[in-house]
């Protein structure tokens, strides 16, 4: 079913979609080198350097989807920090999810727009995997000043063609060089040369013989004379190419020619309009008799279309908001991760016998403290006491030593 969908999708925006990621992924690569990623991401991370269509969603290419979304995000986390912005690289081990969430938030921030759910880069490979790695490197060339000059082509000398000519064909330009061009060979007969020179022997020699001339030549040896000689015979043919009359019979020769064409033409063209006919006839008749056939089926698709249709506007609503809490959902991840790491830390303090140990320890120190205390303020109170009695007894000892003279005193008055 997700193919059958991804299918229409594609057919709704048309035919060469399934070829866009091919031609954004080779200038993807084009870019990623101009930029240097060969010296600054592959020999860093120990990575191989990325094929054509590396990231390219199809049948026909290798998919790896571990090994290409860890290339995929680590390639977005360097571009990211090409543009100005700063981003930690992401190791092996960390949530897709907050990855994916990171990089996309980073691209809405450079002016990137993000019209599909953020599940569609976990796999590393396809149209919107091309298309985020593409929209950094255009913003990272851009923080860089660069600036695509117009591509200067090397000056190339175009080679003649040599043309090899039939000899056996005989066309107007042959004709006319053997009549501009003379005898250039003196193996050539000339016809007229001929007549002229028995013209002569003729005059020369005066009357007739009157005896009948006989040969003395062997025919064995005459015939090896001809085969060695007929090669070089060629008769070479003296006419005027401007000539009307040549031009008119060729005309009429073409003709007929036609004529003779075209009546056999028309009979194989008429049995031909007549088969086709037939055959539209029939393919109507039974286009008529399915579309009768198929009529609710083809409300039924209309309905489903439109439903379809609704369905896409309701999704698209909706992914807008997906994304959103999405983003919320990483960010509350992120806290409850923290608070996680909070509670064990406090947990492993609890658990931890340590500091009861030391509890005890500083109350077995304060019970001897306070026995020390004890017996300190005892003594204190001793000596207090000790103090009291003797003054005590110091006063005493005066009042009746100030008594007894008073008393004397009294007994002497």
């Amino acid at each position: 079913m997700a193919d059958d969908g991804r299918r229409g999708e594609d057919d709704e925006r048309g035919p060469g979609v399934q070829h866009q990621m091919f031609v954004v992924m080779e200038d993807l690569l084009d870019k990623l080198k101009l930029l240097d990623y060969e010296e600054q991401v592959l020999v860093k991370h120990n990575m191989k350097p990325l094929s054509r269509h590396y990231f390219v969603a199809s049948p026909y290419t290798a998919n790896n989807p571990g090994e290409q979304f860890y290339m995929f995000s680590v390639i977005a986390a360097w571009l990211i920090t090409l543009c100005g912005r700063p981003f930690e690289t992401p190791q092996e081990h960390d949530d897709p999810n907050a990855t994916v969430s990171n990089i996309l938030s980073q691209l809405r921030a450079l002016g990137g727009l993000v019209d599909f759910p953020p599940s569609k880069l976990k796999s590393g490979s396809g149209e919107h995997v091309c298309y985020v790695l593409d929209r950094l490197a255009e913003e990272a060339l851009k923080s860089r000043d660069f600036i695509w000059k117009k591509p200067l082509y090397p000056s190339e000398e175009l080679e003649e063609e040599s043309v090899m000519e039939d000899d056996a064909e005989l066309t107007l330009s042959k004709v006319e060089e053997m009549t501009e061009e003379p005898d250039e060979e003196e193996d050539v007969i000339d016809l007229e040369e001929l007549k002229t020179r028995s013209n002569q022997s003729e005059e020369a020699g005066g009357a007739r013989p009157e005896m009948i001339l006989e040969s003395v030549t062997d025919s064995a040896e005459w015939n090896l004379e001809v085969e060695r000689v007929l090669p070089q015979l060629k008769v070479t043919v003296r006419s005027d190419v401007k000539d009307w009359r040549i031009h008119v019979s060729q005309m009429h020769q073409h003709q007929d020619g036609i004529k003779t064409s075209l009546k056999e033409a028309k009979g194989y063209l008429d049995k031909l309009l007549e088969e086709i006919s037939k055959t539209q006839e029939k393919v109507g008749s039974r286009e008529k008799y399915i579309n009768s056939q198929l009529e609710h089926l083809i409300t039924d698709y209309r309905n489903a279309q439109s439903k379809l249709s609704e369905a896409k506007e309701l999704y698209q609503q909706g992914s807008g908001g997906v994304t959103e809490r999405t983003r919320t959902l990483a960010e509350i991840s992120e806290e409850l991760e923290k608070v996680k790491q909070e509670m064990e830390e406090k947990g492993s303090s609890m658990s931890d016998g340590a500091p009861v140990v030391k509890i005890r320890q500083s109350l077995t120190k304060l019970k001897q403290e306070i026995q020390q205390m004890d017996v300190r303020m005892g003594v204190v109170e001793h000596t207090l006491l000790q103090a009291k009695l003797k003054e005590k007894n110091n006063m005493t000892r005066d009042m009746h030593a100030t008594h007894i003279m008073e008393t004397s005193t009294h007994t002497y008055l």
